[in-house]
């Protein structure tokens, strides 16, 4: 590993402020950007997804558990993988219980869906340790239908 090259305190302090000037403005850019996401238009689900989850077959109304609102994770889990992607694997490791306490309190449902088998999904939550609703969308359109799988062959 390299280090950065030892600078005098003036010239550090030079190279923070302008460091600082351009967080805070990727600080505004990201903003501004979480604004045009809370202000995209909504549209209305007509297909009946049914997912398989722990307590069998769920359909979307299901996933919201008597919430108003419901947040779901695409945790990418190819059906022909036989761990889960390392990256969400990473994010959910860094859930916790008190994170979905929060959601709860603000009538919010956090759930996981993947294209997986619901059998690899709970065998992957039970090696992690996880607590958390996650189910499989395999043999589905819904993540297809929802942009988050690209697949050639689907076109």
């Amino acid at each position: 590993m390299s280090l950065p090259r030892i600078a005098s305190r003036d010239d550090w302090r030079a190279a923070r402020i302008e460091l600082l000037a351009k967080e805070k403005e990727l600080t505004r850019q990201r903003d501004a950007l979480s604004a045009q996401r809370r202000g995209l238009p909504m549209v209305e689900i007509e297909k009946d997804y049914v997912l398989d989850g722990p307590a069998g077959a769920a359909h979307l109304p299901d996933l919201f558990e008597g919430r108003a609102q419901l947040i779901i994770y695409h945790f990418m889990y190819d059906p022909e993988w036989e761990v889960g992607c390392s990256s969400c694997t990473a994010g959910t490791d860094e859930l916790s219980a008190g994170f979905l306490d929060h959601l709860h309190t603000r009538d919010t449902t956090f759930a996981m869906v993947s294209r997986a088998p619901l059998a690899k999904l709970e065998s992957w939550k039970a090696k992690r340790g996880w607590d958390v609703p996650w189910y499989s969308s395999h043999g589905s359109d819904f993540n297809y239908d929802f942009g988050v799988t690209l697949d050639e062959s689907r076109g």
